[in-house]
């Protein structure tokens, strides 16, 4: 099997890949997928580089890589909905895991994947998991009745797309704030545009119900939240304590195969748009990496074996 490697942290250069690595097999309700695609996320140029500041729950050499959009070709024991041959996306929690996607195999448990979008191709169907759920749960966590207000920055970025669209689907009244170019990708999701600003409280004058703060402007931004209304940051440590009944909460994707499916039909129809700003092959994984880094990449930047 071949896949992408590093077995030293440090700029793109340490990407390698690296052939005979050993086919994984899928133990009792796992599946094993063949990967067509997947996806670079920031948090993987931060593992690489050595800044990520928490342990990791295994050491070098690491397979990189979450989402995955592929085709399961092996089936371990008590695996009752998914067969040889389906067609599936999913992400693997690579902070508990270290499980890498960035493979031409990889196992997964079968309660993490979902039968991919028909119709879809799978660079661009990689684009929705780990992103797509993480704005889903984010509004899962604010639980915002009909009608309420929410502010969304950083909302031209994958997450905050997706925050945008869902917002509009759950009939809520977003605004979101990004940079001056992406005023038409913003309203085309349905909401108002704000752009980014040195002083982002005058720039988003009035108040929220809530605040998804995907850009980590910080938890000034609480000041714009109504009294009980609910603030989400984009991990926990930049969670802000409750002030004035206002529920604070942090993002922590999950893998959650059933929640993935309600938002793979959202693409179905056309409410969820996929976007893609690269596709990479293995051997220019490198160069990937140095895409996403340099910034202000608005879609999925895709590596296929």
């Amino acid at each position: 099997m071949r896949a992408i490697n590093y077995s030293q942290f440090g700029g793109p250069e340490v990407l390698h890949v690296v052939a005979g690595l050993p086919v994984p097999e899928p133990g009792p309700g796992q599946v094993r997928v063949r990967v067509a695609a997947s996806v670079v996320h920031p948090v993987d140029l931060m593992i690489r580089g050595g800044r990520f500041p928490a342990p990791l729950p295994t050491g070098l050499p690491y397979v990189p890589g979450w989402d995955v959009a592929g085709t399961v070709d092996a089936v371990g024991p008590s695996v009752g909905e998914l067969t040889v041959g389906d067609d599936v996306i999913g992400f693997s929690p690579w902070l508990r895991t270290t499980v890498g996607t960035h493979a031409e195999y990889v196992v997964l448990d079968a309660a993490w994947l979902t039968a991919a979008p028909v119709g879809v191709p799978a660079t661009q169907a990689a684009t929705l998991p780990t992103n797509g759920l993480a704005a889903a749960q984010a509004l899962d966590l604010l639980a915002l009745p009909e009608g309420s207000s929410v502010l969304v920055t950083g909302a031209a970025g994958q997450v905050g797309g997706f925050t945008l669209a869902l917002a509009r689907v759950a009939g809520l009244q977003a605004t979101g704030m990004a940079g001056a170019g992406d005023r038409e990708f913003v309203e085309s999701q349905g909401a108002a545009f704000v752009p980014r600003s040195d002083d982002p409280i005058a720039a988003a004058a009035g108040g929220f119900d809530a605040v998804v703060d995907l850009a980590v402007l910080g938890s000034s931004l609480m000041a714009l939240v109504r009294d009980g209304g609910g603030y989400v940051a984009a991990s926990p440590p930049l969670r802000p304590e409750p002030a004035r009944g206002v529920a604070t909460f942090a993002m922590e994707v999950l893998p959650d195969g059933i929640r993935l499916g309600e938002l793979v039909k959202l693409v179905e129809s056309g409410d969820i748009p996929l976007r893609v700003a690269g596709v990479y092959p293995f051997a220019d994984a490198a160069a990937a990496h140095h895409r996403l880094a340099q910034g202000g990449v608005r879609g999925g930047v895709v590596i296929v074996p």
